[in-house]
């Protein structure tokens, strides 16, 4: 195994037991899909938390909380990825062996799929028809190419802090699961207005795939990733340790 296999995000080896990590990223990334879809499915159902109806930060507050916890109960074990956009980034910049990517891929989906399954069987048919499991969605007005650009520019503003927090010995290692789950929590609530904010391939495709509402999704899909491979190729060159730019 080389050096380049055994080193992960946040002091995690890559390539020890691939199923364990597996494992790890399909159950992260259910905890990230199910308390964020579960949120919003709850606000657009307009179903009160005793009495009180969600706001409008109920949304964003609570994947960056998802994400955060998942990233402090996981990381050490698979890097804590639970999006493809981090996944292929981190492999584009030779942070992370392209052959794990397929079953990363894999399992973050899975986990979608699951956490919208329990979104959907915590509200019932309901949460299905009325509120498509807290699918993501254009707002009124938005085109194409704007949906692209926001979710290319939120997911870069994710995984630039990804990189940087994770991969960088500089950075205090207690900051990293903060610092990761404030920068979700600030793209959604950027992007939410105009796309629905997936900020995530796979938390945008679970929640569509179950609701059976798949509208739009090839652009949850190209704007993260290419935003996030834009991010991680930045740092990579620009400012990690030992970079040297021209």
């Amino acid at each position: 195994m080389t050096e380049q296999a055994k080193a992960g995000l946040y002091g995690s080896s890559l390539g020890a037991n691939m199923l364990t990590s597996g494992v790890a990223e399909l159950l992260g990334t259910f905890v990230l899909v199910y308390g964020g879809t579960a949120v919003a499915t709850a606000a657009s159902l307009a179903r009160p938390v005793a009495g009180v109806p969600y706001d409008s930060l109920a949304t964003p507050l609570v994947f960056g909380f998802a994400l955060l916890v998942v990233v402090a109960a996981i990381g050490h074990v698979s890097g804590g990825h639970v999006n493809p956009a981090v996944t292929l980034g981190l492999a584009a910049t030779g942070r992370f062996p392209w052959r794990f990517v397929p079953a990363y891929l894999v399992a973050q989906l899975g986990g979608a799929l699951l956490g919208a399954l329990a979104t959907w069987a915590t509200f019932g048919n309901p949460g299905r028809a009325d509120a498509a499991l807290g699918a993501t969605a254009f707002a009124p007005a938005t085109g194409i190419g704007q949906a692209l650009l926001v979710e290319a520019l939120v997911t870069f503003l994710l995984v630039f802090v990804v990189v940087s927090v994770a991969t960088d010995e500089r950075v205090p290692s207690a900051l990293a699961p903060l610092a990761v789950g404030f920068a979700l929590t600030v793209s959604v609530m950027i992007a939410g207005p105009v796309t629905g904010g997936a900020v995530n391939p796979v938390r945008a495709l679970g929640p569509m795939i179950v609701s059976g509402n798949p509208a739009n999704f090839w652009v949850y899909v190209v704007g993260p990733i290419a935003g996030g491979l834009v991010a991680a190729l930045v740092y990579d060159r620009f400012l990690a340790r030992g970079a040297t730019p021209q």
